[in-house]
C-alpha cells in the first residue's frame, strides 16, 4: 500500500520512494519547483564557484534550509474525517486565536459564532471543506497584507468568502492572506457539491481562516487549541 511521504521520512534508511504517494500539494507545485531550482542553483553555484570557505558554507546551508522550509510548508498529509452531517470540521491546521459572538451579514444573515484559526508558516496550509453539502456563496476580495493574527486582517487583507450549506444549516468562512501570503487558492464555485474533509485549496505562506456558524451551534474547540484540517470538530450544529 502506498504511503504519503513527509519531511521526517527522508531520514529513514529503508525508505522506498516507489511505495510513496506525492508529498507536495498540487496547489503549491509552481512555488515548490521554482524554489527547488533556485536552491539547486544557489547550492551548486556556491560549491563550485565560491572560494571563501565561510561564505560557501553559509550559502549552501541557506539553500538547504530554504528547501527544507518549502518542502515542509507544502506537505499534504492524508486525514481521517469524522462522520456526521451536523459536524463542522476544521478547514485549516493551526491554533484557535479567537471565539466570539458576531453578526454575519453576507451568508448566515444573522447572529453567529466565529472561530478564528491562525496558520503559522510551519503548519500544513492545505484547506479542506468544513461540511458535506453545496457551495452557496463565493467571493474573492482584494486587500492588504497585514499580519494574519491582527484583528484588522479579517476586514482589510486579501481573502475569499465561501458559504456552504446542507440539511443541518449553513457555514460561512474566510480564507485570509497574511503578511507573507500573497496568493489564495480556492477551487470551488457556487453550486458545487462538496464533501467534508476533502481538499479545496490553500493559502500560501502564513494566513488565517475565520469560520462562522449559526448562533445555535455548539462550539467544540477552545482558545489556543491546535486544530487539524479535515479532522478537528470545530462546532456541532443543533
Amino acid at each position: 500500500m502506498a504511503k504519503n511521504l513527509f519531511f521526517g521520512d527522508f531520514f529513514q534508511p529503508n525508505l522506498n520512494p516507489l511505495e510513496c504517494n506525492a508529498l507536495i500539494t498540487e496547489y503549491g507545485y509552481d512555488v515548490f519547483f521554482s524554489v527547488t531550482v533556485f536552491c539547486l542553483i544557489l547550492g551548486l553555484g556556491s560549491y563550485f564557484f565560491v572560494d571563501q570557505t565561510i561564505a560557501k558554507s553559509v550559502l549552501i546551508a541557506s539553500a538547504i534550509l530554504l528547501f527544507i522550509f518549502t518542502l515542509n510548508f507544502f506537505q499534504d498529509p492524508e486525514r481521517v474525517t469524522p462522520s456526521g452531517e451536523n459536524l463542522v470540521i476544521s478547514p485549516a491546521d493551526g491554533t484557535v486565536i479567537k471565539i466570539e459572538d458576531v453578526v454575519e451579514e453576507k451568508y448566515l444573515k444573522g447572529e453567529a459564532k466565529m472561530v478564528s484559526i491562525f496558520m503559522s508558516p510551519v503548519n500544513v496550509h492545505v484547506n479542506r471543506n468544513p461540511i458535506t453539502g453545496t457551495v452557496g456563496y463565493f467571493e474573492y476580495v482584494k486587500g492588504e497584507f497585514f499580519a494574519a493574527f491582527e484583528d484588522k486582517a479579517s476586514l482589510k487583507n486579501e481573502q475569499t468568502h465561501i458559504g456552504m450549506e446542507n440539511g443541518k444549516g449553513k457555514v460561512f468562512f474566510k480564507q485570509i492572506a497574511g503578511f507573507i501570503a500573497r496568493r489564495i487558492v480556492a477551487n470551488v464555485a457556487v453550486g458545487d457539491s462538496v464533501e467534508a474533509g476533502k481538499r479545496f485549496g490553500m493559502i500560501k505562506f502564513g494566513s488565517r481562516v475565520d469560520i462562522y456558524v449559526p448562533k445555535s451551534a455548539e462550539i467544540r474547540v477552545v482558545i489556543n487549541q491546535k486544530t487539524v484540517a479535515g479532522e478537528t470538530i470545530v462546532a456541532e450544529m443543533k
